[in-house]
Protein backbone atom coordinates (compact mmCIF):
# COMPACT_ATOMS: atom_id res chain seq x y z
CA UNK A 1 0.00 0.00 0.00
CA UNK A 2 1.48 3.28 -1.03
CA UNK A 3 0.92 6.36 1.05
CA UNK A 4 -0.33 9.52 -0.69
CA UNK A 5 2.88 11.41 0.05
CA UNK A 6 4.78 8.55 -1.53
CA UNK A 7 2.77 8.70 -4.78
CA UNK A 8 3.09 12.46 -5.27
CA UNK A 9 6.08 13.20 -7.52
CA UNK A 10 9.15 14.47 -5.73
CA UNK A 11 10.84 17.77 -6.38
CA UNK A 12 12.90 17.71 -9.58
CA UNK A 13 16.12 18.23 -7.63
CA UNK A 14 15.41 15.42 -5.12
CA UNK A 15 17.60 12.40 -5.86
CA UNK A 16 16.62 9.81 -3.26
CA UNK A 17 13.09 8.80 -4.22
CA UNK A 18 13.81 5.13 -3.40
CA UNK A 19 14.88 6.02 0.14
CA UNK A 20 11.81 8.19 0.54
CA UNK A 21 9.61 5.30 -0.62
CA UNK A 22 11.38 2.85 1.71
CA UNK A 23 10.54 5.04 4.70
CA UNK A 24 6.96 5.94 3.83
CA UNK A 25 6.01 2.45 2.65
CA UNK A 26 6.09 1.35 6.29
CA UNK A 27 3.93 4.21 7.58
CA UNK A 28 0.57 2.36 7.41
CA UNK A 29 2.02 -0.74 9.14
CA UNK A 30 3.65 1.35 11.84
CA UNK A 31 0.45 3.31 12.40
CA UNK A 32 -1.64 0.14 12.66
CA UNK A 33 0.94 -1.50 14.92
CA UNK A 34 1.06 1.57 17.17
CA UNK A 35 -2.71 1.68 17.57
CA UNK A 36 -3.09 -2.04 18.27
CA UNK A 37 -0.11 -2.17 20.63
CA UNK A 38 -1.07 0.98 22.54
CA UNK A 39 -4.71 -0.02 23.02
CA UNK A 40 -3.84 -3.59 24.02
CA UNK A 41 -1.01 -2.58 26.34
CA UNK A 42 -3.12 0.10 28.01
CA UNK A 43 -6.04 -2.30 28.44
CA UNK A 44 -3.81 -4.96 30.00
CA UNK A 45 -2.10 -2.39 32.25
CA UNK A 46 -5.44 -1.08 33.52
CA UNK A 47 -6.90 -4.56 33.99
CA UNK A 48 -3.90 -5.85 35.94
CA UNK A 49 -3.81 -2.69 38.09
CA UNK A 50 -7.54 -2.91 38.82
CA UNK A 51 -7.51 -6.61 39.73
CA UNK A 52 -4.42 -6.23 41.90
CA UNK A 53 -5.99 -3.32 43.78
CA UNK A 54 -9.00 -5.44 44.72
CA UNK A 55 -6.79 -8.41 45.62
CA UNK A 56 -4.44 -6.36 47.83
CA UNK A 57 -7.19 -4.25 49.39
CA UNK A 58 -5.63 -1.12 47.95
CA UNK A 59 -2.22 -1.75 49.52
CA UNK A 60 1.20 -1.82 47.84
CA UNK A 61 0.51 0.90 45.28
CA UNK A 62 4.08 1.07 43.95
CA UNK A 63 4.22 -2.70 43.45
CA UNK A 64 0.85 -2.70 41.68
CA UNK A 65 1.94 0.13 39.40
CA UNK A 66 5.24 -1.56 38.58
CA UNK A 67 3.73 -4.97 37.81
CA UNK A 68 0.87 -3.58 35.76
CA UNK A 69 3.36 -1.47 33.80
CA UNK A 70 5.50 -4.52 33.10
CA UNK A 71 2.45 -6.42 31.83
CA UNK A 72 1.23 -3.53 29.69
CA UNK A 73 4.65 -2.71 28.24
CA UNK A 74 5.29 -6.38 27.47
CA UNK A 75 2.03 -6.61 25.53
CA UNK A 76 2.75 -3.34 23.77
CA UNK A 77 6.21 -4.43 22.65
CA UNK A 78 5.20 -7.99 21.75
CA UNK A 79 2.49 -6.65 19.46
CA UNK A 80 4.15 -3.57 17.99
CA UNK A 81 7.38 -5.00 16.66
CA UNK A 82 6.05 -8.01 14.75
CA UNK A 83 3.18 -6.02 13.23
CA UNK A 84 5.32 -3.01 12.31
CA UNK A 85 8.63 -4.58 11.33
CA UNK A 86 8.34 -8.32 10.69
CA UNK A 87 10.03 -9.02 7.39
CA UNK A 88 12.07 -5.81 7.43
CA UNK A 89 14.54 -6.87 10.12
CA UNK A 90 16.13 -10.21 10.90
CA UNK A 91 14.61 -12.18 13.75
CA UNK A 92 17.59 -11.37 15.94
CA UNK A 93 17.39 -7.62 15.20
CA UNK A 94 13.64 -7.63 15.80
CA UNK A 95 14.09 -9.37 19.15
CA UNK A 96 16.82 -6.93 20.20
CA UNK A 97 14.64 -3.94 19.27
CA UNK A 98 11.69 -5.44 21.15
CA UNK A 99 13.72 -6.14 24.30
CA UNK A 100 15.46 -2.76 24.32
CA UNK A 101 12.18 -0.88 23.90
CA UNK A 102 10.50 -2.97 26.61
CA UNK A 103 13.43 -2.40 28.99
CA UNK A 104 13.64 1.35 28.39
CA UNK A 105 9.89 1.91 28.74
CA UNK A 106 9.74 -0.21 31.90
CA UNK A 107 12.74 1.55 33.45
CA UNK A 108 11.13 4.90 32.65
CA UNK A 109 7.85 3.84 34.28
CA UNK A 110 9.65 2.62 37.40
CA UNK A 111 11.80 5.76 37.59
CA UNK A 112 8.60 7.82 37.67
CA UNK A 113 7.01 5.71 40.43
CA UNK A 114 7.79 8.17 43.25
CA UNK A 115 6.13 11.01 41.33
CA UNK A 116 3.22 8.81 40.22
CA UNK A 117 2.48 7.54 43.73
CA UNK A 118 2.75 11.08 45.12
CA UNK A 119 0.25 12.43 42.58
CA UNK A 120 -2.17 9.52 43.10
CA UNK A 121 -2.13 9.95 46.89
CA UNK A 122 -2.67 13.71 46.61
CA UNK A 123 -5.57 13.25 44.18
CA UNK A 124 -7.22 10.63 46.39
CA UNK A 125 -6.90 12.91 49.42
CA UNK A 126 -8.23 15.91 47.49
CA UNK A 127 -11.16 14.01 45.98
CA UNK A 128 -11.88 12.01 49.12
CA UNK A 129 -12.47 8.90 47.01
CA UNK A 130 -10.78 5.57 46.44
CA UNK A 131 -12.67 3.46 43.90
CA UNK A 132 -12.43 -0.32 43.62
CA UNK A 133 -13.50 -2.22 40.51
CA UNK A 134 -15.51 -5.03 42.08
CA UNK A 135 -18.05 -7.14 40.23
CA UNK A 136 -17.21 -5.75 36.81
CA UNK A 137 -16.45 -7.42 33.52
CA UNK A 138 -13.03 -6.88 32.02
CA UNK A 139 -14.15 -7.94 28.55
CA UNK A 140 -12.50 -5.68 26.00
CA UNK A 141 -15.71 -5.26 23.99
CA UNK A 142 -17.97 -4.65 27.01
CA UNK A 143 -17.45 -0.93 26.50
CA UNK A 144 -19.79 -1.21 23.50
CA UNK A 145 -22.61 -2.83 25.47
CA UNK A 146 -25.45 -0.65 26.60
CA UNK A 147 -26.50 -1.12 30.10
Amino acid sequence: MRVIVDVIPGAPYYENQEGFHAIFALAPRITLASCIAFLSGSFINATVLSKMKVKTGGKRLAGRLALSSVAGEAADSLLFFPIALLGTLSGKELLIQLLVQFALKTIYEIALLPLTTFVIRKLKAYEGEDAYDRDISYGIFDVFKRG
